[in-house]
């Protein structure tokens, strides 16, 4: 007995697993690459702060600003970035490599800075190649002139290159784990001064400087991965055009949902536009009656006028025959004659009869009066 209750309750929790499992979600983080993990505007934005090229190594590689987040090597360490300078003339070209073992070094990108005749000073920052694809150029234009172009062109400048390599480092270095894309992201863009200008440009300005990088071009982590160049990696030409993807990407969402938006919006408007001819027909329906209104009292005033007329036509047909006559006016124009036949009916004729007036009007009591004038002398005649 006890072993059937054991195979029961071990196939229900069998079938308790199965039906969740059915119910999990695979989620796959999404791939980013490798170029994102050191955004050249922050580069160009800590080279226009740092007194010299030995602040600027130590600008890169500060644990506390963590600028890098390249681990090339996938040891769970970012890599140390060291700076190496090479210079000629009116230009010098500032090398960013970064360490990946004993005598291990990847090309990241280089600094360019040329000066002409006129003491005018041009600042590029280019992408490598294998990183970030072919003519990756950003030129930034600093609100104040840096400190550091002073030094470059001093009687007793020497070239800077870097005294530390794979095991050997600063003091106040220390590793630090690589972050997830997006919480570089939110970090870097706090330390990128924002006064400046960062142009994107397609061409190097200084040939020279491309002459001097390709002598001394280290690409160690490229040549262990040849397949694994930009081009490869996002069948893209540079980073640019990699960012531009991505932003049409989102923005191809947002208008997505911005058209639906403006279908709603439409919607809308459509039911707005509905609703005054709704009231417009509301209103011309009011007019309609207001006019209907109008008419029945226009006919209403025209039927009385010619009441009144007929009225008064019957009283002066009643007074040249002498003949009293009654009008056929409604009860609101009888009342009228009411008021006027109390002073006729007061009056004495010579033949005894009183004669009545009928007309509504004010007009047909002055008429009546004359009558009666007429009345007093033959009464008089009588008496006589």
């Amino acid at each position: 007995m006890r072993t059937r209750i054991n195979y029961i309750a071990l196939f229900a929790l069998l079938l308790v697993n199965q039906i969740f499992a059915q119910n999990v979600t695979t989620v796959t983080a999404n791939s980013y690459d490798i170029s994102d993990n050191l955004d050249l505007r922050a580069v160009a934005s800590i080279f226009g702060e740092s007194r010299d090229l030995e602040d600027f190594e130590r600008r890169l590689n500060d644990p506390n600003i963590q600028i890098s987040n390249l681990d090339l090597n996938n040891d769970n360490r970012v890599d140390y970035l060291r700076v190496i300078e090479v210079a000629e003339n009116n230009t010098h070209l500032i090398i960013l490599q970064s360490v990946l073992g004993i005598n291990t070094f990847q090309d990241v990108a280089t600094i360019e800075v040329e000066r002409d005749r006129y003491n005018n000073v041009q600042v590029q920052v280019v992408g490598d190649v294998y990183m970030y694809g072919p003519n990756y150029i950003y030129e930034p234009v600093y609100v104040s002139r840096p400190f550091i172009f002073d030094v470059f062109w001093v009687s007793s400048y020497r070239p800077y290159y870097s005294p530390w390599y794979w095991g050997y480092y600063p003091t106040y270095y220390s590793y630090w784990n690589p972050y997830p894309v997006y919480r570089y992201r939110n970090n870097i863009h706090v330390h990128i001064n924002t006064r400046n200008t960062y142009t994107y440009v397609n061409t190097r300005n200084s040939s020279r400087a491309v002459a001097l990088h390709n002598s001394r071009r280290a690409n160690a982590y490229e040549r262990q991965h040849p397949n694994n160049s930009f081009t490869s990696r996002t069948n893209l030409n540079n980073r640019y055009a990699l960012e531009q993807n991505r932003n049409t990407y989102r923005t191809g969402g947002r208008n997505t949902s911005s058209s639906s938006r403006g279908s709603s919006s439409y919607s809308n408007s459509s039911r707005s536009n509905s609703r005054p001819a709704t009231s417009n027909t509301v209103r011309n329906t009011n007019i309609n009656r207001s006019s209907v209104r109008n008419t029945d009292t226009n006919s209403r005033n025209s039927s009385s006028l010619s009441r009144s007329n007929s009225t008064s036509r019957d009283s002066n047909l009643s007074r040249e025959s002498g003949q009293s006559t009654r009008s056929s006016s409604p009860a609101r124009t009888s009342s009228a004659p009411t008021r006027t036949s109390t002073p006729a009916s007061t009056t004495r004729s010579s033949s005894g009869s009183s004669t009545r007036s009928s007309s509504p009007s004010q007009n047909s009591s002055r008429p009546s009066s004359s009558p009666t004038r007429t009345n007093t002398p033959s009464s008089s005649r009588t008496r006589g």
